[in-house]
């Protein structure tokens, strides 16, 4: 059984697109980062993860007390707990980029999401299956699975699935 990790940040709020990054979340007020909108496909694609996994989905991501508490916030205003079925306690934040190791750890994940290269390196030993999400300036590493975007993740997902039937 899979147990997946998903980073928040250029994951499932603004992701790179055609090259350009949504900073508007980080860079703003509250009430325009609530307007942030989500990746195209995440939330549908987050509550795949979440059915295929019984559950065992989690949201790891890298932020400081300011951002956490408008992260928190935005998944509320999003009804992201309601329209992808994630349990709300599976959110977990660290302020460093390695720490998403030690989560990895505790919570036993097979797969983590994230748009990172340096945080799945850290994940190396500890997490099977190292997505690589969005468009990246350099090609991915040969030990990382890269997935452009939620549909490309979600086509990862039903070959993984059912290549375990």
């Amino acid at each position: 059984m899979h147990r997946i990790g998903i980073d928040i940040g250029r994951v499932i709020i603004g992701p790179v697109l055609n090259g350009r990054a949504d900073t508007s979340f980080l860079g703003s007020g509250h009430e325009e980062a609530m307007r942030t909108p989500p990746a195209p496909g995440a939330f549908a694609g987050v509550a795949d993860l979440v059915a295929r996994t019984g559950g065992d989905a989690w949201l790891v991501s890298k932020c400081g007390p300011g951002v956490q508490a408008k992260t928190r916030a935005w998944l509320a205003h999003h009804r992201f707990w309601d329209q992808t079925g994630m349990d709300r306690s599976h959110l977990r934040f660290c302020l460093q980029r390695p720490e998403k190791a030690r989560h990895a750890r505790q919570l036993r994940l097979t797969v983590m999401i994230d748009d990172r290269v340096d945080v799945l390196e850290c994940l190396d030993g500890i997490v099977e299956h190292r997505l690589l999400f969005g468009e990246q300036k350099r090609p991915a590493p040969p030990w990382a699975i890269h997935v452009l975007d939620w549909a490309a993740v979600r086509a990862w997902a039903a070959r993984q699935w059912s290549s375990a039937a």
